[in-house]
């Protein structure tokens, strides 16, 4: 049995194998006196079997195995001898012209990169700071109100953040177009669920009046045959409501969580969930810029193999997604290819951070799991059935354990890289719209 290892690539190798024939052929023949001690055939009692009946019937099966296993001791001693990380599987071709007494193979494949971590100490990480207090606080109860809003009708003319309740059709060169028409439409001025110009033509309308005006769509409107096209609106006003926030009293409290309704608790727990909110945030956004840097400072070839597998992952998830929405994904093509992109920055920064994390031991401890499990549950009513679900199934826990893993090596660029601590505002963090 001889080897040849040859480099293809930056990470693709083929090594070239030879097996002696007479070495196939003894093993051909053990395993078919193996067979023979147990083969049942018509005719005959349990190993039973003529020797040369069985040859017949199991030979080319055993001799299938036989120079598949030879094959596969062969590549594994040369992979171990080599000290060779191969990704994926190998492609394992029979060479033609090979002598009588041998049988020559070549196995083409890939292997893991090697990566030599850079030195990181002088790169640059900005982490946002914000501390949360009463005006925090204050902002966040008044989104709250907002997302409570109730309408009243009222008898006057229509103003921004009203409900209007409208009829309208649409014309284009004097016929109603597809999707133009509507009956008992209500809409808010401002909220942005129709187009600007549509909105503005609306207001300052009271209820019973009538509008005939143009309004052309923008060129990038998603309705191509529409895009930039010059329509005719006739709209009809039915109703108009102003919005009416609710007080922030005991009732209030009560549709926030706080059973008593006790609104200095209220604040209390808002103030709690705002300030773990905030945190999840700031970690988020601490974290992409730590993977970007790691990415950016070791730059390395994948293999094709581990791309291709994560790409159809991604492209099985994406299934899984549409189908628990309802969507019918037997019609719906999702190609592999489409997430290559992705997948390639996944399995570059997989392979970067296993090394990071195996040359500065941060593996997760059990107590730093149990924290970050403790940490989610305290969200939820009962934090101990949240605690006793993860628990209950290992797959549930390592996922918590991949994410204090990620955890563990922010910290570590944290403290090896130059962090400067920038002040980032309320609504930029938490991304409220404060235009409205």
């Amino acid at each position: 049995m001889q080897t040849n290892e040859v480099t293809l690539g930056a990470l693709e190798r083929r090594i070239d194998m030879s097996v002696t024939v007479a070495d196939v052929e003894r093993e051909v023949e053990a395993r078919l006196k193996k067979i023979s001690r147990t083969v049942k055939m018509p005719g005959f009692r349990p190993g039973k079997v003529p020797f040369k009946i069985v040859s017949q019937t199991y030979g080319p099966q055993a001799r299938s195995e036989a120079i598949g296993a030879a094959v596969e001791k062969a590549f594994g001693e040369k992979v171990r001898e080599q000290n060779l990380r191969v990704a994926g599987y190998p492609r394992i071709e029979a060479k033609p012209g090979s002598a009588a007494e041998v049988l020559e193979f070549s196995a083409t494949f890939e292997v893991y990169p090697e990566i030599e971590l850079a030195d990181i100490s002088g790169k640059s990480i900005e982490r946002p700071v914000l501390t949360v207090g009463e005006a925090e606080v204050d902002r966040t109860i008044e989104i709250l109100r907002k997302q409570r809003t109730t309408f009243e009708a009222v008898d006057r003319a229509a103003e921004e953040g009203d409900r209007v309740t409208v009829d309208f059709v649409g014309k284009r060169d004097g016929e109603p177009f597809q999707g133009g028409t509507a009956e008992d439409f209500p809409f808010v001025i401002g909220a942005g669920n129709m187009l600007a110009d549509f909105e503005s033509q609306v207001k300052g309308l009271k209820v019973g009046d009538s509008k005939t005006f143009d309004l052309t769509f923008p060129a990038e409107y998603q309705a191509q045959d529409l895009a930039g096209k010059t329509v005719q609106f006739e709209v009809a006003v039915k109703k108009v409501e102003a919005p009416k926030l609710p007080d922030v009293d005991g009732e209030f409290a009560k549709t926030l969580g706080v059973a008593d309704g006790d609104v200095a608790k209220m604040r209390e727990e808002v103030k709690a969930n705002l300030e773990r909110e905030v945190r999840r945030r700031i970690q988020a956004r601490v974290k992409e810029q730590v993977m970007n840097l790691l990415l950016e400072a070791n730059p390395i070839d994948v293999p094709k193999a581990l791309v291709e597998a994560e790409s159809a992952q991604l492209a099985d998830n994406a299934r899984q997604d549409f189908a628990q929405r309802g969507m019918d994904v037997k019609k719906m093509p999702i190609e592999p290819a489409w997430f290559a992109d992705q997948a390639v920055r996944r399995v570059k920064l997989g392979l970067v951070l296993a090394e990071v994390v195996k040359k500065n031991e941060l593996h997760a401890k059990p107590e730093q799991i149990r924290a970050m499990v403790d940490d989610y549950a305290s969200s939820f009513e009962d934090p101990a059935e949240v605690v006793k679900w993860y628990y209950s199934q290992p797959q549930r826990l390592a996922q918590a354990e991949a994410i204090v893993i990620e955890d563990n090596v922010v910290e570590w660029v944290l403290k090896t890289a130059q962090v400067t601590d920038t002040p980032v505002a309320f609504d930029e963090l938490m991304g409220n719209n404060t235009g409205r």
